[in-house]
């Protein structure tokens, strides 16, 4: 989930207003919470024959529009963008991301020396789906969930390397702001995806949403 080359970036803290609030509506939370009472509870399956191989190349150009998902999801996250002359606006060069978990920007450019300062998240981590589902999967859809936009986006690295496989029972954004939205984000890729959750997971979403 890194990505490589991005080049010197400076943070600095912005004001819930300006990152975004992350408060949902209260029609989407009542969504969220009736979505979340619906998915079904089951323990965590051995996480035996998982590798990141299994749901295809990294950052493969899924919608076929000649950019790779990671310079898709930089170009839908950051603002302000450059790309690299003659990549069809498609390798981005510089830009700046108000992080959503934790309210900083930062300002990014491609380079060679801080490629982990900015990460592509997965909403819902490759091996934590393999375990709650994604084993039965073919590769193909393996696929299209480790490149589908509901599931990705840019984010701090260092916490994003924190957060690693965890679901929301071991993690939660820092910023308790982005946590409502954060967690209905979590729903929607497990219903889409006929993911399952287990006790625990469940009953940390359902306390989030509680307080939105």
């Amino acid at each position: 989930m890194v990505l490589t080359g991005c080049g010197d970036l400076e943070a600095t803290l912005l004001p819930d207003q300006d990152a975004g609030s992350g408060k949902a509506a209260s029609a989407d939370v009542k969504e969220a919470r009736k979505k979340l009472g619906d998915l079904p509870v089951k323990g965590r399956a051995p996480k035996t024959g998982y590798d990141r191989d299994e749901f295809g190349p990294a950052w493969a150009d899924v919608d076929h529009n000649g950019c790779d998902t990671r310079n898709d999801i930089l170009k839908r996250d950051l603002t302000d963008e450059t790309f690299k002359p003659g990549s069809k606006d498609c390798i981005v060069l510089t830009g700046v991301l108000a992080d959503p978990f934790t309210g900083k920007t930062i300002k990014f450019e491609r380079g060679q020396t801080t490629s982990s300062k900015v990460q592509i998240d997965h909403v819902i981590p490759l091996s934590d789906a393999w375990q709650k589902g994604a084993q039965q999967w073919t590769k193909t859809k393996r696929k299209e969930f480790a490149n589908d936009p509901l599931n990705l986006m840019a984010v701090d690295g260092p916490l994003n390397g924190q957060k690693s496989d965890s679901d929301a029972a071991t993690w939660l954004p820092p910023r308790k702001a982005y946590r409502c939205e954060y967690i209905a984000r979590q729903i929607d890729v497990k219903v889409k995806y006929d993911l399952w959750a287990t006790s625990a997971e469940k009953e940390a979403m359902s306390g989030v949403l509680s307080s939105c």
